[in-house]
């Protein structure tokens, strides 16, 4: 029963986040129909407005990367069952993400606005790739993996968990984190950058930037020289960029 249980579990967790990361593709377009997006939200000073809209980020940034090092998974695990540590997670994630929907003070103001109509179309073409990027990159190293669910499923099954594995399909040949490749590229085009926007794709990129570095320590515990030489070869995001020798 407990296995059909964790089954459940991490279903429900993978459905949370999934709906916490589509609204985040229209929280960041500024998509008028949601009750909330980057431009639309509460009302305060600006003075507040920055102070809170950090704050939010940085939770969200804490959250997604202490709750991912190997030193806070040990002892989690001794409360959160293995089989669905993953699947917790990525509800916390979900959770992160939808205080930030909820309490996000927007600032007025515009740094810059394309009115060309082809620019424009070129801004939000960039705009969808990055996210297309993401999404491919989290399949090309087992979405179902990345998100909990897999590991629930061989549980289920009876299986044994399975070990980590070193890969670097497509994107990987080019640049080590494919997936943040996306989040910039996602978080900064747009033809109507305003205040509220610009705050936002600065502090998802500074989250990034140090996220990579505990993440790759993570690595190459886990991979060794093997991760080592491949951070000397390729890009960090961008290719040929943030190699590390």
């Amino acid at each position: 029963m407990s296995r059909l249980v964790y089954l459940l579990i991490s279903a429900a967790c993978y459905f949370a986040f999934f709906i916490a990361f589509v609204y985040l593709i229209g929280f960041v377009a500024g998509f008028p129909a949601l009750p909330t997006n980057v431009d639309k939200g509460l009302e305060g000073p600006a003075s507040l407005a920055v102070v809170v809209d950090i704050g939010l980020i940085a939770l969200f940034g804490l959250q997604h990367s202490i709750m991912a090092r190997q030193s806070f998974k040990m002892g989690w695990m001794k409360v959160v069952p293995r089989p669905i540590e993953r699947s917790v997670y990525c509800l916390a994630t979900a959770l992160a993400l939808a205080a930030m929907y909820a309490f996000w003070f927007p600032i007025a103001g515009t740094v810059w606005s394309v009115d060309t109509p082809a620019l424009r179309l070129v801004l939000w073409g960039l705009f969808a790739l990055g996210w297309l990027i993401l999404f491919v990159a989290t399949h090309l190293i087992n979405h179902w993996e990345l998100f909990g669910l897999a590991q629930a499923w061989r549980y289920f099954r009876g299986q044994a968990p399975k070990a980590p594995e070193f890969k670097t399909p497509l994107f990987y040949r080019y640049v080590r984190h494919p997936i943040y490749s996306g989040i910039f590229l996602a978080v900064w085009a747009t033809p109507e950058m305003t205040y509220s926007h610009l705050l936002l794709a600065m502090g998802f990129s500074v989250y990034l930037l140090i996220g990579i570095r505990f993440e790759e320590r993570d690595l190459v515990a886990s991979f060794g020289e093997t991760y080592v030489e491949y951070r000397r070869r390729v890009g960090m995001i961008v290719p040929g960029i943030g190699r590390q020798g």
